[in-house]
């Protein structure tokens, strides 16, 4: 990269923060080739919020990164799932209230709800689309962030060229239930999995009940780390900030709410994946009315398709962009 062309960039955005100019990027020309790589921190609702864009051409479209969780950031493992893309696109990453490099600039002062994060995420596409020039961008929500982008969707299509929604959560409610009976199966001849999964009721009654849940599946998974002490404590402390969020997340049925979008939609969906159940996805898919969509199955992949199958990930998009 330029370096000066890179410092110009942060030195144009940082008197727009300080003088009000609503285009930092406007006031310098931009060459095709001209890169950028930089972590950006406007106030969004009333809080800073750390935005990270890279490209190697400010002019190539923008495709926005809605992460998991709630309270996971994509930034740190991105280079992993995007090395390809940025070829084609401006790859934005965002880190929501109260997660990752935005908590580090400031602890939310309002409660956390899902109408409040996802007017977040109109502020940030709005923000990315005036200083970045554009009149839309590419929109990928994985798990808990297709709570987010699915609103998009529904709310301002006219700001998506088309939205990716990969391991969806469609009605998570539904989709728990199907995980409790999977798991009671699978460990039915574990007596301490079968006694703590036989106190879960969907909708949960506490934390607890989601702990359990997640605790068998990820152990399932292979993931050992799961039935440890140090786990519980961290799944507990996680709760204390989103457990209140996930009981919003439980009453959300895509499939009752939004039957009919304006803009194109396109499901990614892991084989293996039974915390977004597929088969729930797959229904969603073929019920949706919309001029175009599409869904792609990961043979290899469970919950975590962008970093499971990251070049197929990659690949299946800049196909869709292409075609």
């Amino acid at each position: 990269m330029n370096i000066y062309h890179s410092w110009m960039i942060l030195i144009i955005f940082s008197l727009a923060q300080l003088y009000g100019s609503e285009n930092p990027l406007k006031a310098m020309h931009q060459p095709s080739n001209t890169a950028l790589d930089t972590l950006l921190t406007p106030e969004i609702n009333g809080i800073k919020q750390a935005v990270a864009i890279k490209t190697d051409d400010v002019n190539r479209p923008i495709l926005l990164f809605l992460s998991g969780g709630p309270g996971s950031s994509m930034m740190n493992s991105a280079t992993k799932f995007t090395d390809i893309l940025q070829e084609k696109f401006t790859i934005v990453h965002w880190d929501q209230r109260e997660t990752g490099k935005t908590l580090k600039l400031n602890p939310s002062p309002t409660p956390l709800s899902v109408v409040q994060m996802q007017q977040d995420t109109y502020e940030v596409v709005l923000f990315l689309t005036k200083t970045l020039k554009k009149e839309k961008v590419y929109l990928l929500g994985s798990s808990w962030g297709n709570v987010l982008g699915f609103h998009i969707v529904a709310k301002h299509p006219d700001l998506l060229h088309a939205y990716f929604a990969v391991n969806t959560i469609v009605n998570q409610l539904a989709s728990e239930k199907e995980l409790l009976k999977k798991l009671k199966s699978h460990f039915s001849e574990n007596e301490v999995a079968t006694e703590e999964l036989a106190s879960v009721n969907p909708p949960f009654q506490s934390e607890k009940d989601l702990f359990y849940l997640r605790k068998w599946l990820f152990y399932k998974d292979g993931e050992k780390y799961a039935i440890t002490k140090r786990f519980e404590k961290g799944f507990m402390q996680w709760a204390k900030t989103w457990s209140s969020v996930f009981d919003e997340v439980l009453a959300i049925d895509l499939t009752q709410s939004l039957q009919k979008v304006d803009c194109p939609v396109y499901f990614f969906v892991g084989k293996n994946d039974i915390q977004t159940s597929t088969e729930i996805t797959k229904a969603y898919y073929q019920a949706l009315e919309t001029e175009e969509k599409g869904i792609f199955l990961f043979e290899k992949s469970g919950h975590q398709i962008h970093q499971e199958e990251p070049e197929e990930f990659q690949r299946t998009i800049i196909e869709i962009v292409e075609k």
